[in-house]
């Protein structure tokens, strides 16, 4: 997995940018390597299910990794010239949920690099799964033994560090024994439901989530869908936990999808790429399904899906771009 040196471009738009808009780089950036990512492993998927050009889904991974690097190169600078802009997004009780991203990114790499570059694979995914396990750690401390947290903080971005163990057995059933992939699953299907409670409670009783956050319940979808594809990967079938999962998460889809004029009406927000992720993971659910059902219309679904999904993404990628070209990212909130 040799990356096109996207690095020294990394460090001079880095050092290009002024100190006092680094210190407002959002960490939220990485959910865009989460899109992207899991569009990559939904064309790659197609290919192998559905005969679409592997071309595509190799060029969005390049994409991804080279996007991920770059970001990564930016949150190390933040590091470095504002150490406590970091710390500050560690304790805040919205972005530190985002902080996790980082590490899911390396593990959809990790996933969408596994057949091509298995060694360099293997060391993302574990390194990206150790880094997630002491996310997933140091959030949960910081809900039990902080004492700033409202029922308003909540909102399905604490999702977050839960989807990141979900993902974990999806390769990691090829370069770990099973109980490691197990572990990693019964943690995110366990808080999941947990945190699912909370999550609906404050939706159904609270006032509205602001429109910042409103994208973020698409992550709603993230959990049964990554948890669908966790768990074929650990069973080897389709059982009915299996469909279970799944057409949890096609109720959610369907759900949101059935409100959508109260998203499309949304100025565009970098939350919006939570759209992204969830409704990649579904795709390539449904595109399991496809392939383990022989069933037509999830067939049919999937495309669909991944027509969307690519159509989503490509309006994100140009929102996002003309955000940048205005100097509406790396701004105070």
């Amino acid at each position: 997995m040799n990356a096109p040196a996207p690095a020294s471009a990394s460090a001079a738009t880095v050092s290009a940018i002024p100190a006092d808009r680094l210190a407002h780089f959002p960490v939220a950036l990485f959910s865009t390597v989460m899109g992207i990512a899991g569009l990559a492993i939904a064309w790659i998927k197609a290919s192998h299910v559905g005969g679409a050009p592997l071309e595509i889904g190799i060029v969005l991974r390049w994409a991804a990794s080279a996007l991920f690097l770059f970001l990564l190169a930016m949150y190390a600078a933040k590091l470095a010239v504002h150490p406590d802009a970091v710390r500050a997004d560690c304790k805040h009780p919205v972005r530190l949920n985002f902080l996790p991203a980082i590490s899911i990114g390396m593990i959809l790499l990790s996933i969408a690099w596994a057949a091509d570059a298995p060694f360099a694979a293997r060391w993302v995914w574990g390194i990206g799964s150790g880094a997630h396990l002491g996310f997933t750690l140091y959030a949960m401390s910081s809900w039990i033994h902080h004492t700033h947290y409202d029922i308003k903080h909540v909102n399905p971005a604490w999702f977050i560090p839960v989807v990141g163990n979900i993902l974990v057995p999806i390769v990691g059933v090829r370069y770990a024994p099973a109980d490691v992939s197990w572990f990693f699953f019964s943690i995110g299907l366990v808080f999941w439901l947990a945190l699912l409670a909370i999550v609906l409670y404050r939706l159904f009783f609270h006032e509205a989530l602001p429109a910042r956050l409103t994208p973020t319940l698409f992550i709603l979808i993230a959990p049964p869908a990554a948890g669908f594809l966790a768990y074929v990967a650990l069973a080897g079938e389709i059982d009915a936990f299996a469909r279970v999962l799944y057409f949890t998460a096609l109720f959610l889809t369907l759900l949101l999808a059935s409100n959508a004029p109260r998203f499309v009406r949304l100025p565009f927000f970098i939350s919006a790429w939570a759209y992204s992720f969830p409704l990649a993971a579904m795709t390539i659910a449904t595109f399991e399904m496809a392939a383990r059902s022989g069933a037509g219309f999830y067939g049919a679904l999937a495309w669909l899906m991944l027509a969307l999904l690519s159509g989503l993404v490509a309006l994100l990628t140009l929102a996002t771009l003309a955000a940048a070209a205005r100097a509406r990212i790396c701004v105070p909130e």
